[in-house]
């Protein structure tokens, strides 16, 4: 079981009404690096930095990306988007229980899906369901690339995805969750663009193969009290 922990801290007042990429909403936020890149990677090694916050109503998360060879064609929810340049949290609110995958191409397309069996068996896993889009409707995505990037772009480029996460759509699927302050999940947050030309397969609490799909390899996030 992975050591890594990081700790969410509390949003600022009004939370839910910030702009997107408003710089002073995350000040408080502390960072952390998705820098563990599976060997299976291309030589390629953007530099990816993560953050949260949280308050009664939801986890606000946010990837920022120094990157290269950026591409994104998927535009409807569900969509294969860990083929395009690729930002990743998958949140385990109750261990050893379900999770749920947050997967959003740089575009800002969504793919989610609740997993309680993560066991690759043909067509998907042991026991899942994909979350419907009118569930995952209530996470409020946003970023500054258009919906798709094509052709690639081969220099060097910015860009960010924040996600807006309910717990009121977590908790369709893991159950009702107690008072958060100082509450322990297990999550971890990857970075991926399995079909760039210069594939690369990165997470923040190391895997131990070219699997995201590994709970037991997840770190720590703890909810400031």
């Amino acid at each position: 079981m992975s050591d890594r922990l990081y700790t969410v801290r509390k949003a600022p007042a009004r939370a839910r009404a910030h702009e997107p990429g408003d710089p002073s909403f995350w000040s408080r936020a502390h960072t952390l690096a998705v820098g563990s890149f599976r060997p299976e990677s291309s030589g390629h090694r953007p530099r990816v930095a993560a953050r949260a916050l949280y308050d009664s109503a939801a986890l606000y998360i946010r990837f920022d990306v120094r990157d290269s060879f950026v591409r994104c064609l998927h535009t409807n929810y569900g969509d294969p988007v860990y083929t395009d340049s690729c930002v990743e949290a998958f949140l385990q609110p109750r261990p050893p229980g379900g999770y749920v995958n947050l997967e959003v191409n740089c575009g800002g397309t969504l793919l989610s899906s609740f997993i309680e069996d993560p066991r690759r068996v043909p067509g998907g896993f042991e026991r899942w369901q994909p979350i419907p889009r009118e569930h995952a409707s209530s996470v409020i995505i946003a970023g500054n690339l258009p919906p798709v990037v094509d052709p690639e772009i081969s220099g060097e480029c910015d860009w960010w995805i924040e996600m807006t996460v309910p717990f009121a759509f977590l908790e369709r699927y893991v159950g009702t969750m107690p008072p958060l302050p100082g509450d322990r999940w297990r999550a971890n947050f990857y970075k991926c663009g399995d079909a760039t030309s210069h594939p690369h397969w990165a997470s923040w609490s190391p895997v131990q193969e070219l699997n995201f799909h590994r709970p037991e390899d997840f770190g720590t996030i703890l909810f400031e009290p």
